[in-house]
């Protein structure tokens, strides 16, 4: 499991673009800026969707005045979810990255099988500040359907 002080591995996710889904690695994303990394299970699912996400969309602002650049939400979902998704959490301003594969989440060793509820692979919980591609914050939730160690007034307390 990625720990505090390593540097992110290259990935690539899927984003939505103008003309439909164009890829952005781990450097598009992170290299020189400071970045604020959620990690869900899933887009909709009901912590994400209702407990863990809400939390960054209404402090995103707060979140940004302590001197980052940009907050971010992962899920193993596809790029037209995550999309969807970001357009129905009124997420203006939050980058959306699809991590369809798990390869993300499987290259940072926080990959959770969910294959005994119909869910496949995703993504553990967590929230992270990455600092141009180093992690210098990791908060990972014990229990997926939570979201207090890795949510936004958890994260704002060591920012």
């Amino acid at each position: 499991m990625i720990q505090v002080g390593d540097h992110l591995p290259q990935a690539t996710f899927r984003v939505t673009g103008p003309e439909g889904p164009i890829a952005r690695t781990t450097d598009d994303v992170f290299k020189g800026r400071r970045v604020v990394l959620i990690g869900v299970p899933g887009a909709f699912t009901p912590s994400c969707h209702r407990n863990h996400l809400p939390g960054f969309v209404t402090k995103k602002d707060e979140i940004l005045a302590r001197g980052v650049d940009a907050i971010a939400v992962t899920s193993v979902n596809d790029v037209f979810v995550l999309d969807a998704w970001s357009k129905a959490s009124g997420a203006e301003g939050i980058e959306f990255l699809a991590d369809g594969n798990a390869d993300f989440a499987k290259a940072i060793g926080l990959e959770m099988d969910g294959t005994g509820f119909g869910l496949g692979i995703r993504s553990k919980r967590y929230s992270m500040l990455v600092e141009d591609g180093v992690v210098k914050i990791l908060n990972v939730e014990e229990t997926p359907s939570k979201a207090e160690a890795s949510g936004a007034e958890a994260l704002l307390k060591v920012l």
